[in-house]
């Protein structure tokens, strides 16, 4: 690849990183809100680098010196215009991002991981006195398996995810709720499913807002490692993807 598409690459790289890390919210499709900062400074290495590139080796339309001709090797094939013709293949996720960027992962990576590992937790608050009460999916599964208290015993919850469907051999119809959380970006994404009964499921990768309470099946006994991580819902109400994803938060109350 010759030296100014070389800095053509790094100009536009750097364009698209800085435009969905200063322009626009379209990073936390990939990486944690946190990292911001670090993006930014790494698009503007990218562009200076890109524009020192060019400066140097001259622009494409600058008069080329006598050196810079590619050497023949007696095949009539130039040994100077650069490496495989496969690094132009390069410039296809940078067009993605400038032009169209991908979204966020969904169902078929939900379904697909290893789900609900969720850190023990030591003491729980209380939940508000009205039905229904704001749930992450991380709180929910954590009071259903680990809360000797049984805070979840006739309460309505209200938690927001995305559809994952079930099994295709499950025959109860049943779907799940999901989020995807994320400890850096998106490549070490872990899932929180909870099974959702009694309602229709939506298409996949719609984002919900369900009320419900748990679902008592399995014959675990709740606040402990054998209850079913399940929900019978009430409601189901399409909602819009949140702009951060990966962030598993309660929703606001109603």
């Amino acid at each position: 690849m010759r030296r100014h598409i070389q800095a053509a690459l790094l100009l536009l790289t750097g364009s698209a990183v800085l435009h969905i890390s200063l322009l626009s919210q379209v990073y936390l499709r990939y990486v944690k809100e946190g990292l911001r900062p670090f993006l930014i400074a790494s698009a503007v290495l990218l562009l200076a680098l890109g524009l020192i590139s060019a400066v140097r080796d001259g622009l494409p339309f600058a008069p080329r010196r006598p050196d810079d001709e590619p050497l023949d090797d007696g095949h009539g094939h130039g040994h100077g215009d650069g490496g495989p013709r496969v690094a132009w293949v390069l410039f296809l996720p940078v067009l993605a991002l400038l032009l169209y960027a991908p979204p966020a992962l969904g169902s078929y990576t939900a379904a697909r991981e290893t789900d609900n590992l969720i850190a023990p937790v030591s003491e729980f608050r209380p939940l508000p006195d009205a039905d229904p009460a704001p749930l992450a999916l991380s709180g929910f599964i954590a009071r259903v398996q680990q809360d000797r208290d049984r805070s979840l015993a006739g309460r309505t919850v209200l938690m927001t995810g995305f559809v994952t469907p079930a099994n295709p051999r499950a025959k109860d119809g049943t779907w799940y709720l999901t989020r995807l959380v994320v400890s850096c970006c998106a490549a070490d994404s872990q899932s929180l499913r909870i099974r959702v009964y009694g309602r229709p499921a939506p298409s996949a990768d719609t984002w919900v807002t369900v009320t419900g309470t748990w679902h008592p099946g399995g014959g675990g006994e709740l606040g402990t490692a054998t209850a079913a991580v399940a929900l019978d819902a009430r409601t189901v109400e399409r909602v819009p993807e949140p702009v951060s994803p990966y962030q598993d938060t309660p929703p606001p109350p109603p």
